[in-house]
Formats: C-alpha cells, structure tokens, sequence
C-alpha cells in the first residue's frame, strides 16, 4: 500500500527534469480548445457586420451611392414609378424640417434622403409653390391697386402657367445638368463623391418648401420686406444646397469646385428673384380713364387725381 506521503500533491518546478528522470511517464498537455476554421469565420462574421454598421465600408458607400438607381421592375410598368413615391408622412416631414432647418456640417442627402430618395414631396412641393406664387401673386396686385377708381381687378389665370414653367423646368433641368456635369467630372477625377440623379432631384424639391411660406408673406405690399423675406429664403435654401454639393466638388480643381457652387446658387438665386419681381414687383399699369357717354350725344372724360 502506498505511504501516505506519496498520495499528496507535489509541486513540479521544471517539468524537463521529471521527465528526464522517469522518460517512460505519460504526460497530459491542456491546451486552448482549438476552434474549427469555419466555426471561426462564423464567430467573426457578426463582428464584421457590426463594423460595418459602425463604421461603413465601401460596399456599403456604393450601394447607398446606387440608391434609387437600382429597379428591378421594367420602367414602362406602374411599378417601376410607383417606387418613387413610397414614402410616408414622418419620412417627408422629416426631410422638410431639414430642408428649412439645415444643419451647419450635415450633408442633406446622407442625413435624410440616401436611404430613400423620393419623387413624391418634390412634386407636391412644387406643385404647391406654383399654386401658391400665383394666388399671391394675384392678390398682391389686387392690394397694389385697391381703392383706385380706374382699376378693375381681371384674374390672371396666366400666371399659373407661366409659374408651372419656370419651377418645374428649374427643378428637373437645373438637376439634370448638374447631375450630368458631376457624372463627366467624376470620369476625369476618380475620388469625386457622386449622387444618383433622383438625390439631386430630391434636394432641389425639398429646398424649394421654404418658398411656400414666403410666397404667402409676398402679399404684403412693401417692397423692403419682400425682399428681406427673399433674401433670408434664399439663405436657408441656398445653404442646403451649398452643403450637400459642396463635398461632391471640393475635391476637384479648385476653380471647378467654385465656379460649379457659384453656378448653383446663381441660379437659385435668379428663380427667387425673377419670381418675386414678375408676380409681385411688376411695373403699376397707367389705366385709361373711364369714358362715360353723356345724354346729349357728346362723351366725357373722367381724370383720377
């Protein structure tokens, strides 16, 4: 039997040493379970997916860059088109708040419309802004003229037209032209950042919502506070603008990268103006006088003063 000195536990300073002196003996080696390779990867997947959440890959740059590119449905369908306007009501409001509210840094098209750019509130927002300049500018030449003898107030259903043309030409013509010259731009220098065409179509409609509410302040028959009003307008839309197309430009040359800013916000600038001094600034009209026949077969003249 063995002694009980031999049954307790002995601490083994250098393992060679035991070995050596019984080379017959079995050894145990405990290790780290080693983990299969595929197991691994699997492990590593999830970490990878949250990285890329985090973070943002250019796989996932690319695909946001293809936002709105990319149908699967043939485009002479109802479906193709009715992708363009799947949106809801929080998702429009959101992306209006942002057009009139612009964040100093915050590009307008990752923070509100690359996950889902939309046809449906630049449509209606320009439908809106046409209706909307029209009516007021009416009325405005109404109270222009109120209280003049020789005025007869005629509606100008004109108007209505003529606003539809320069604000849908604008929100669709100025887009495509820019979106045209970032494409070309972004052949002959490779780290431009580029947008679809339905992003910049989308930023154009949604800057124009400031314009609705001013239109409607353009009654007022003072031509100082009118254009305060454009002005002010104009900043908010125009730094929408400014900050969205901005970094898709900076990059190039530096006299390219300006002169496109400036081209955009001259040319937001001249449809905020033009309309303003066409349906509300318009020259006032020297009516004739009224004639009113007399009994006697002779005519009289009525002079206003």
């Amino acid at each position: 039997m063995a002694a009980v000195d031999d049954l307790k536990f002995q601490e083994f300073d250098d393992a060679a040493n035991l070995l050596a002196a019984n080379p017959d003996a079995t050894t145990i080696s405990i290790d780290e379970p080693e983990i299969p390779k595929n197991q691994h990867s699997r492990l590593q997947e999830p970490r990878r997916e949250e990285d890329d959440e985090l973070l943002g890959t250019d796989d996932s740059d690319k695909t946001e860059l293809l936002a709105g590119q990319k149908k699967s449905a043939p485009f002479w369908t109802f479906e193709y088109y009715q992708t363009f306007f799947d949106v809801d009501t929080y998702q429009v409001l959101d992306r209006i708040k942002g057009s009139v509210f612009p964040v100093p840094g915050k590009n307008f098209v990752r923070l509100y419309i690359r996950s889902n750019p939309d046809l449906y509130g630049p449509f209606w927002i320009c439908a809106t802004l046409v209706f909307t300049i029209a009516v007021s500018g009416n009325l405005s030449n109404f109270f222009i003229h109120l209280g003049k003898p020789t005025y007869h107030y005629v509606p100008q259903f004109r108007k209505v037209s003529i606003a539809a043309t320069a604000i849908y030409a604008y929100a669709w013509l100025v887009p495509l032209a820019l979106w045209g010259f970032l494409m070309w731009r972004n052949s002959k220098v490779m780290n431009i950042v580029s947008y679809s065409f339905l992003e910049i179509v989308c930023v154009y409609g949604y800057s124009l919502f400031v314009y609705i509410p001013t239109a409607i302040l353009w009654i007022i028959p003072e031509k100082v506070v009118r254009w305060v009003l454009m002005i002010f307008s104009l900043c908010l839309s125009g730094s929408v603008l400014v900050m969205t197309f901005w970094p898709a430009v900076r990059d190039d040359n530096r006299r390219i990268a300006l002169a496109t800013i400036g081209t955009v916000v001259l040319l937001h600038a001249l449809l905020a103006v033009g309309c303003l001094a066409y349906f509300f600034d318009a020259p006032e009209l020297d009516f004739p006088a009224p004639i009113i026949p007399a009994r006697n077969g002779t005519t009289v003249v009525t002079k206003s003063l």
